[in-house]
């Protein structure tokens, strides 16, 4: 009697055992009757732009004006290098400058005088050329009279010699005049390598003057600082990490399975919880879908070209914007783990009401297809 009670008992507790099992696993798969319209994933974390503040020139920290993990304004003053030598390399670039201002003044001068030279040239070919005039009309007096017999040789020989000294005058004038007028076309062309030389050391003034002023680090945007590593007399060169910057604008990126992106759609509500918060439940909205899953992204690519394949689900990065005015926002900081759930039965009730509305890749016939069963394509989605 008791043997058969006992049999009985463990019949029962088989049975029950096995329909734990299959209810379990029904459960884990969920399958009906756990079917869920909810989609969760824990495999998401707070992201935000992480910037590293660094100088741009070597130099001795002179000040250092913030603490760790200290807020600050875009344009608070961070770490001060010792601007010494670089003030001196503004003076000795503005001193160069005014050299070259100067040299293109003097060239000023240079011009105005080379003009002055051409113009008495030019007046000394018209002299020349007028004692030329001068001198040839006496020599066809002497040659006249000396046909006549009026005039000596000698008279006439000292005509001759007079004309010929007057040609060589003219000729010496042009000469000279030629020479006048290439000395201003030096001088003008002088004046454009002056003028590149002013450039040049106003240019050389500039980058200087940059670099003074990149002895001041201050906070590109507003936000949080990390830790501090720059101290006073630290020497430190272009592109040493001094600190970094956390700015104010953060957002949550959960990876979830593609099995789970179905009926997702941009702008969709998003509810989440932070590991750090406890149970607080906060709010967001789906802004955009990655265009490639993460093993697209990463360094060592996947070939499934094998002989053996064995399928793997999966994930999809999906940005979630914070809704504002959430009291636990400001405690919200890059890096934190978060679960995200997604209810797309109730998108898909809301969508019944407004068909035009664009989702993860599905226009709205597709989005149909799919809430009704749809063609085994969009079956195999579903699934």
């Amino acid at each position: 009697m008791i043997s058969r009670f006992s049999r009985h008992i463990a019949t029962f507790l088989a049975c029950a055992i096995g329909v734990l099992g299959v209810l379990g696993v029904l459960y884990a798969w969920r399958l009906p009757p756990f079917e869920t319209t909810m989609r969760v994933t824990d495999d998401a974390y707070v992201r935000g732009q992480v910037t590293f503040i660094a100088p741009q020139l070597a130099g001795e920290v002179a000040e250092v004006a913030v603490q760790d993990y200290q807020r600050v304004k875009a344009g608070d003053l961070l770490v001060r290098i010792d601007e010494d030598s670089y003030r001196e390399k503004v003076a000795q670039a503005q001193a160069a400058l005014d050299a070259a201002r100067a040299a293109l003044t003097n060239s000023d001068q240079d011009r105005k005088s080379a003009e002055a030279s051409v113009n008495a040239a030019e007046a000394g070919v018209v002299s020349a050329k007028a004692s030329l005039k001068l001198a040839q009309a006496n020599l066809d007096r002497s040659n006249a009279l000396k046909q006549r017999g009026v005039l000596s040789n000698q008279t006439a020989d000292e005509s001759q010699l007079s004309y010929e000294q007057a040609q060589a005058a003219v000729q010496q004038a042009t000469a000279n005049a030629e020479t006048a007028r290439q000395s201003l076309a030096s001088v003008i062309t002088g004046r454009t390598s002056l003028e590149a030389n002013v450039r040049q050391a106003e240019a050389t003034v500039k980058l200087a003057q940059i670099s003074l002023d990149n002895t001041r680090i201050v906070a590109p945007v507003d936000g949080r600082l990390g830790e501090v590593a720059a101290h006073v007399g630290q020497y430190v060169t272009a592109g040493t990490k001094l600190t970094s910057l956390v700015p104010d604008t953060i957002w949550v990126v959960a990876n979830f399975k593609e099995t789970q992106l179905s009926g997702m759609n941009i702008g969709q509500k998003v509810s989440f919880t932070v590991d750090a918060l406890g149970e607080a439940v906060m709010t967001g909205r789906i802004a955009s879908f990655s265009p490639a899953t993460g093993s697209e992204f990463s360094v060592m690519g996947s070939s499934n070209a094998t002989g053996n394949f064995i399928k793997i689900s999966q994930r999809l990065p999906v940005r979630i914007n914070i809704d504002p005015d959430q009291a636990l926002a400001a405690r919200l900081v890059p890096g934190m783990s978060v679960v995200a759930r997604v209810d797309i039965g109730q998108t898909e009730r809301e969508a019944a009401g407004d068909q035009s509305h664009s989702g993860f890749g599905l226009g709205a016939a597709d989005q149909l297809a799919v809430l009704d069963g749809g063609d085994a394509g969009s079956a195999d989605l579903v699934r």
